[in-house]
C-alpha cells in the first residue's frame, strides 16, 4: 500500500525513538500504569492520534474500564487494552479485550504490552467470535522494511481514515484457505475443471460431482471444508457468484490489477 511520505517519516522516527524506550521499560519491569503512559504517547507520536482529543483513558464499560479508547469525529472506533510491558499475553487477556469490544459494539480491539501489538476483528455472531488480524513485535520491526511499515500504517490515524485495516483484513480473508477452498468447490470452478479435464481425456465422461468428491476426499484437507469457518466461506462465495462478472472485472481494471 502507498503510505504518505510524512506518515512514513513519522513511523520511522517513532520506531527509532520508542524501540529503546520499550526495551528499557522491559528491563525495569515497569507496571501496567507506566506502560499505558508509554502507549498513549506512542499513539500520538507514532500513530498520529491527538492524545488530548481522540484518545480516552479509562474508558468506562459496564462497571469496569478499558485502558484506552480511540474516537474519531466523536465516534468510538477502537478499544485498546494494555498489559504491563513484561507480561506474556494469554488467552484470558484476549478474552477480556474482546469482551470489552463486544459490549460496546466495536469491530476492532487492540491488545498490547507495547512490545507486542495484537489487532483483533470481532465478529458479532452467536457466540461472539474474534480473529487475530495483525500480530507484531514492535522492537523487532525494521525501519527499512516496507512490509513492516505497512503493518504499522494499518492502525495509524491516516490508515484508519482510508480503511486500510478493513481492506487488509478483507484481503487476508479472501486469501485464507477456507475461501480458496470454497472457490475451488464452487459450481463455476468445478465446471471449469471438468472442461479442462475433458481436454485431457475427451473420451471419458466426468461429472462435476465426481470432481467435487475427489477434491474433498483426496486433495483438500478436511479442516478447510468442514466447520464454521468453511461454512461461512461457502456462503460468501455462493453470494458472490450472483454478482455480474463484468462489474468485477471493471473494478479490477479501475484498481490497476493485472488481467489474466
Amino acid at each position: 500500500m502507498a503510505i504518505p511520505k510524512k506518515v512514513a517519516e513519522r513511523l520511522i522516527a517513532g520506531l527509532k525513538r520508542y524501540q529503546p524506550i520499550l526495551a528499557a521499560a522491559k528491563l525495569r519491569d515497569v507496571g501496567e500504569t507506566d506502560t499505558v503512559t508509554i502507549i498513549k504517547d506512542m499513539l500520538a507520536d507514532v500513530f498520529g492520534y491527538d492524545k488530548y482529543f481522540e484518545v480516552t483513558s479509562e474508558y468506562a464499560i459496564r462497571g469496569t474500564y478499558c485502558d484506552l479508547a480511540i474516537k474519531l469525529d466523536g465516534k468510538l472506533t477502537t478499544l485498546i487494552e494494555v498489559k504491563a510491558v513484561g507480561i506474556e499475553l494469554k488467552d484470558q487477556h484476549v478474552k477480556q479485550a474482546v469482551d470489552y469490544a463486544a459490549n460496546q459494539g466495536v469491530d476492532w480491539v487492540l491488545l498490547t504490552t507495547g512490545l507486542r501489538w495484537c489487532v483483533y476483528h470481532v465478529h458479532f455472531t452467536k457466540p461472539i467470535q474474534h480473529e487475530l488480524v495483525v500480530d507484531l513485535d514492535f522492537t523487532k520491526i525494521d525501519v527499512r522494511s516496507e512490509s513492516d511499515l505497512d503493518h504499522l500504517y494499518l492502525w495509524c490515524k491516516e490508515g484508519w481514515q482510508r480503511s486500510a485495516l478493513g481492506d487488509y483484513h478483507a484481503q487476508k480473508q479472501a486469501l485464507s484457505r477456507f475461501y480458496l477452498s470454497a472457490v475451488v468447490l464452487s459450481d463455476a470452478c468445478l465446471e471449469t475443471i471438468r472442461r479442462e479435464l475433458r481436454r485431457v481425456s475427451p473420451d471419458i465422461k466426468i461429472t462435476t460431482e465426481q470432481i467435487k468428491t475427489s477434491l474433498t476426499n483426496e486433495v483438500l484437507k478436511r479442516d478447510v471444508v468442514e466447520g464454521e469457518k468453511a461454512e461461512e466461506a461457502r456462503k460468501v462465495i455462493a453470494k458472490a457468484a450472483n454478482k455480474p462478472l463484468r462489474a468485477t472485472a471493471s473494478k479490477e481494471v479501475a484498481d490497476g490489477e493485472p488481467q489474466g
